[in-house]
């Protein structure tokens, strides 16, 4: 990323750290709007205790930035941001009184979510994760299974991959690359008296049912977890997609995976019943989506509250667009153009993201309103933009600047 600052504090010397700050504090003055921050805190095996933070911000060229800065000395996550919350609200340095302050990481808890239900598998997984390192762990076994995938006559193409246990998506990829070679484990357990752990016929059936299942997760993950274009935008979608297939997946046939989908709803009520406000906001910010997106998605759930929760969310949203006109004034702008300003993205919409997104437009074809005079209400009532890419990396800020 463009601009990027990072200082370690503990380990450079008096003078550097001095040089570090100013250039810090200068590139911090250039900043024309506020800034969102990311944090996590850790203690180390030598429990020395760490803190990352990372600022987000858009310069005045509308691109998205980032900047590091490492420091030491940190408590647990909830209590640090309450202290630096009651301190910048003193201050009155925040909007709409802290309500927004403290974003909880959403791709930390999908990870949550979908490890809770990969524990109704965890037998399986784990011969699976034992095989993939018995294999990977010396030179002569590598050999040795790569004579059982020509043996099986498996095309090697993408190689086992391993994982990290506390990261799910790693778990995803290492049961997808793992699949693939099921007949070369099998010849392996064979030829190896050594190897105990290949996975029976009924645990490799179950780990194709969990790939299937858990690809849309897998694909979410990826998503929201990019670093070079915005994501805010992206979240109210991918929650509600989440949710809708947890519903969906509760009656399923398939005993484990409704299993699976029980145990993952269970989790993602606890943390995600109640959408996060503050990035409903970026939702309605996106002129595909805008409050017309979130009233769709509030429908399919449940069409006797879609109105009334959608309505508290545009609430919300014009109390703070109203905090911002009192502390940076407020123009008039002409409306803005129908012409989608583009720039060449990496992904393309899944299967199931495009069939969200043809029922959304015959949603916005039917409540199509009148506009309005003022900027926001301007904003909200005109037509939504229509993408001639099925990018869902569509460039907001752009969009933004432009108009």
């Amino acid at each position: 990323m463009d601009d990027e600052v990072v200082s370690e504090t503990p380990v450079q010397a008096s003078g550097s750290v001095d040089s570090e700050k100013e250039k810090l504090r200068q590139k911090m003055s250039r900043i024309p709007n506020r800034i969102c921050l990311t944090s996590d805190v850790w203690t180390s095996s030598t429990t020395e205790g760490y803190i990352c933070l990372t600022a987000h911000f858009v310069d005045e060229n509308w691109r998205l930035k980032v900047f590091s800065i490492t420091l030491d000395n940190a408590s647990a996550n909830d209590n640090m941001q309450n202290i630096l919350k009651t301190y910048l609200r003193k201050q009155n340095s925040l909007l709409c009184d802290g309500e927004y302050f403290h974003v909880r990481c959403s791709a930390h808890i999908l990870n949550l979510i979908v490890q809770e239900g990969l524990k109704v598998a965890a037998g399986a997984l784990f011969k699976i994760r034992e095989s993939v390192k018995y294999v990977k762990a010396s030179d002569g076994r590598m050999m040795k299974f790569k004579d059982c995938v020509q043996q099986a006559e498996i095309k090697e193409g993408v190689g086992l991959k391993s994982d990290v246990p506390t990261r799910w998506n790693s778990t995803y990829m290492m049961l997808e690359s793992a699949i693939k070679f099921e007949k070369a484990f099998d010849i392996l357990s064979v030829v190896d008296g050594a190897y105990k752990d290949c996975p029976t016929n009924e645990e490799w059936s179950l780990a194709k049912k969990m790939c299937e299942f858990l690809e849309p997760f897998y694909e979410t993950t990826n998503l929201i977890s990019g670093s070079s274009y915005p994501t805010s935008n992206l979240y109210f979608m991918q929650v509600w997609k989440i949710e809708c297939l947890l519903e969906d997946n509760q009656t399923c046939d398939d005993v484990v995976i409704m299993n699976m989908a029980f145990r993952m709803k269970m989790k993602f009520d606890k943390y995600w019943k109640d959408y996060s406000t503050v990035l409903a906001f970026g939702a309605i910010l996106d002129p595909r989506l805008k409050l017309k997106f979130l009233r769709f998605c509030y429908k399919k759930l449940d069409p006797s509250t879609f109105e009334l929760k959608a309505n508290e969310v545009l609430e919300k949203f014009k109390r703070l667009y109203g905090e911002y006109i009192n502390t940076f004034g407020g123009s008039t702008i002409s409306q803005s153009s129908n012409q989608s300003p583009m720039s060449p993205e990496e992904g393309r919409l899944t299967k199931k993201s495009k069939m969200v997104m043809k029922e959304f437009r015959e949603f916005d074809c039917e409540t199509q309103t009148s506009k309005d005079k003022d900027e926001l209400e301007i904003y909200l009532k005109e037509g939504l933009i229509h993408t001639n890419e099925d990018d869902l990396k569509y460039d907001v800020l752009n969009f933004l600047k432009i108009n």
